[in-house]
């Protein structure tokens, strides 16, 4: 199996080669230059393993939610990738690919991912890892008010990503002693994206180029000028 995986929703940008189970990875934090780091990314990591685009069994892209102009980077990349090698693409949630480096990194194994959503809201996930070390949704993702997401069974979660940064007080507030640890520093990566794509690609997931699409939690898009949009 071989697939090529990017991210480039929040601040880190990031590609990722999965062949045979080995995951080679270019990552970088540099907000606002994800569309000038991308494309040599995936070059030098082609180049690396010695495999051109056609050799690749599919494209996995992080379809969001996320930064607005972020998502939209990865929805073209892929897509222009996939059409010129004729491959599928698969679209992987950045909130799972948060939570799958959650457990890939810290070995947690019921997470609760959160981005900053801006208008004082955040992009909200609840996952839990199954026994092939792949996390599964336990409920849809969303964007709501910290004070409003929606509270899982049970106890033993963690907490992972940068909306625990900006609403860690309303978060703990809302799910009480549900929670344990967090690290609010983590950031999606294309590592997760290959692993997941992976696993979506097997379960018949992907999509042709032209059908990939990101997606927006928000029913509207807006923003005052100069700002970044968020999806």
């Amino acid at each position: 199996m071989k697939i090529l995986a990017l991210e480039t929703a929040t601040e880190a940008c990031s590609a990722a080669l999965l062949i045979d189970g080995n995951v080679i990875e270019r990552y970088q934090v540099q907000p606002r230059m994800h569309s000038q780091l991308i494309l040599p990314m995936l070059d030098e990591l082609l180049a690396e393993a010695g495999v051109t685009l056609a050799a690749l069994d599919a494209i996995a892209f992080g379809r969001g939610p996320g930064a607005f102009t972020g998502v939209r980077i990865a929805v073209g990349v892929a897509q222009g990738a996939a059409f010129a090698a004729d491959l599928p693409v698969v679209p992987v949630s950045t909130l799972a690919a948060l939570a799958q480096r959650g457990f890939r990194e810290l070995g947690w194994r019921r997470l609760l991912p959160a981005y900053d959503a801006r208008m004082r809201e955040v992009y909200w996930g609840a996952y839990e890892v199954d026994a092939q070390g792949l996390v599964s949704a336990r409920v849809a993702d969303e964007v709501c008010a910290p004070d409003r997401v929606t509270l899982p069974d049970g106890g033993g979660w963690q907490g992972v990503g940068a909306g625990w940064g900006s609403y860690r007080d309303l978060l703990d507030q809302r799910l009480g002693d549900a929670v344990g640890e967090v690290n609010a520093d983590l950031l999606c990566s294309a590592h997760d994206v290959a692993l997941l794509g992976t696993a979506g690609f097997a379960r018949g997931e992907s999509v042709a180029a032209e059908l990939a699409a990101p997606v927006y939690l928000r029913d509207k898009v807006a923003s005052r000028p100069g700002e970044s949009r968020a999806g």
